[in-house]
């Protein structure tokens, strides 16, 4: 991992940027303390497929039934 300062990372900003396009992490720091970190933005998967999960689980009938008062207990602390 190669560390860089402020100054350096400004005036070879473009050249750092080849070096994470390539697989590289760079590290800035200030006064020697690492303060950022340049790496590479993983590339995007492609779009997602609506209903790619139909079939696969089923809703309950009840699923928007009140809970029952002893679960309720639980969630709201009543005692």
């Amino acid at each position: 991992m190669l560390t860089v300062n402020i100054h350096e990372a400004k005036t070879h900003l473009s050249q750092l940027l080849e070096k994470v396009s390539a697989g590289a992490e760079i590290v800035i720091a200030k006064a020697g303390k690492p303060l950022a970190r340049l790496v590479r933005i993983a590339p995007r998967r492609g779009k997602r497929k609506l209903g790619a999960l139909a079939g696969r689980f089923t809703v309950p009938a009840d699923f928007d039934a009140p809970l029952p008062d002893d679960v309720l207990k639980t969630f709201e602390d009543r005692r």
